[in-house]
């Protein structure tokens, strides 16, 4: 993670948490290994059978219940914590979990957790720990506090903007008739790596031709490009925990006509999303502005998704850009723009942009060229 230069962003986090939580009602929170912990605590804990949590409360240090093998990442940390290791024997993970809630002092408590985060696992080590406790979703909370990226997390993100679109640039002389989809994306994979990526990219990329193109989330299959078909690519890179996501148009020889009018179709209403797109004004507004543009051209009913979604550690996180959600645009908030038309049967067309809230509107950390491109 890239904080700003010369700061320990750590603190502030915490202290930001603790108002969070206290406007939520909440004594406590817990959280288990995943974006959550590492933006709180830069530890980046594996998901496995060994149970891994942090335990937050105002006035208290942050507990981490760990793997006494992991050690070394608790004794790098730029803060203080109480640590609470444990061996190998999961007869004896019970006993640790006790003793911090009995130390921090959470028995009685409202502790919030990410509903879409802690596993089962880890939450019934909790509920034996502390049995009168009352466990409830933070996730309203925990959204907001990483919905507005600072200029470092900003930088992360323009860099993994910046490795993606130089994997396709690279990928484009490979993408030809005859070659699979999952060639293509394989393809792509490797030169999303070469370009500078983090080992763990965001999502496999899509690669979708023909009829496949008419799926938003199509998985890449053993298709054969040929001429006549659309291709949709959607990608992503990541760097240091930032991750980008994008998606460019492909026509592969002679298209049918169409098709072109809705490239173009697709292409004005991502340019008036990003347009719309400033501080104050509702995030449901980017939606109806956007779709607006491909319902009066006729195809509203192909326009089956959201607009956009928030992007940040995630690839699908806070701020959500569909009709009715009010919530009010700021500064720092970052997320897609990624209209799309798709015809069953016979294909599709999105473009997809990554923007970030400004002082004064919205800034597109992707720049690639949005016009239809034609592979002979």
């Amino acid at each position: 993670m890239s904080p700003e230069p010369n700061s320990n962003p750590f603190s502030n986090r915490h202290k930001q948490l603790y108002k969070n939580m206290q406007s939520a009602s909440l004594e406590a929170l817990v959280i288990n290994p995943g974006p959550t912990m590492v933006y709180l605590t830069d530890l980046h804990f594996h998901l496995s059978e060994r149970p891994a949590v942090v335990l937050f409360m105002p006035g208290a240090l942050p507990a981490v219940i760990f793997p006494e093998l992991e050690m070394i990442k608790i004794k790098t940390l730029p803060y203080p914590v109480r640590a609470f290791p444990y061996g190998e024997d999961p007869r004896t993970w019970g006993d640790v979990f006790r003793q911090a809630a009995q130390e921090i002092g959470i028995e009685r408590s409202r502790v919030g957790v990410e509903p879409r985060a802690l596993r089962v696992l880890e939450l019934r080590l909790l509920e034996a720990s502390a049995p009168q406790a009352d466990f409830v979703s933070a996730e309203e909370s925990l959204a907001f506090l990483r919905m507005r990226k600072d200029p470092g997390e900003v930088a992360c993100m323009q860099k993994a903007v910046d490795i993606a679109q130089q994997a396709l640039q690279a990928t484009i002389e490979f993408i030809q008739p005859g070659k699979r989809e999952r060639e293509i994306a394989t393809e792509l994979t490797l030169q999303i790596l070469k370009a500078g990526s983090d080992a763990s990219i965001p999502f496999a990329p899509i690669v979708a031709s023909g009829p496949n193109s008419a799926n938003p989330h199509a998985t890449p299959t053993d298709r054969i490009l040929t001429p006549g078909d659309m291709l949709v690519v959607d990608w992503g890179a990541s760097h240091e925990g930032y991750i980008s996501d994008l998606t460019r148009c492909f026509a592969i020889g002679k298209v049918d006509p169409e098709f072109m009018q809705i490239a173009e179709i697709v292409r004005q209403a991502n340019a008036a999303g990003r347009s719309a797109a400033r501080p104050g004004i509702p995030a449901g507004e980017v939606d109806t502005i956007t779709r607006s543009i491909i319902t009066q051209a006729g195809y509203g009913d192909y326009f089956t998704h959201r607009t956009g979604h928030g992007i940040g550690m995630e690839s699908h996180e806070e701020p959500y850009i569909y009709k009715e959600n009010t919530l009010s645009l700021s500064s720092g908030m970052a997320f897609t723009i990624e209209p799309g038309i798709y015809l069953p049967g016979r294909g599709g067309v999105r473009i997809e942009d990554d923007v970030v809230i400004t002082e004064n509107g919205a800034h597109s950390l992707s720049d690639l060229p949005r016009e239809l491109v034609f592979i002979e």
